[in-house]
């Protein structure tokens, strides 16, 4: 996703504050986001399926929803154009 001008500025700032870390802290930021990155989506989809498969309307479908919010605020941070 190509970043507007005003998620532009919003990186460079959040960059320049990254950079400010001590490079333990930054690799612990960078390691840390790139694991839930990395395992969200899988998630999301197999709770999806898990809810398909045992009926509609049921708890898995909630917690589907839950965690689809969380894939859309990660999608929407700015930390993943930085590390």
């Amino acid at each position: 996703m190509a970043l507007n001008e005003t998620q532009k500025t919003k990186a460079a700032a959040l960059a320049t504050e990254m950079k400010k870390l001590d490079a333990e802290t930054y690799q612990e930021i960078r390691q840390s986001y790139y694991k839930i990155a990395d395992e969200l989506r899988p998630l999301v989809d197999a709770l999806e399926k898990a809810d398909a498969d045992i009926g509609p309307n049921g708890p898995l479908l909630e917690e589907h929803y839950i965690f689809c919010e969380m894939l859309d605020r990660l999608n929407k941070s700015l930390l993943g154009a930085v590390v």
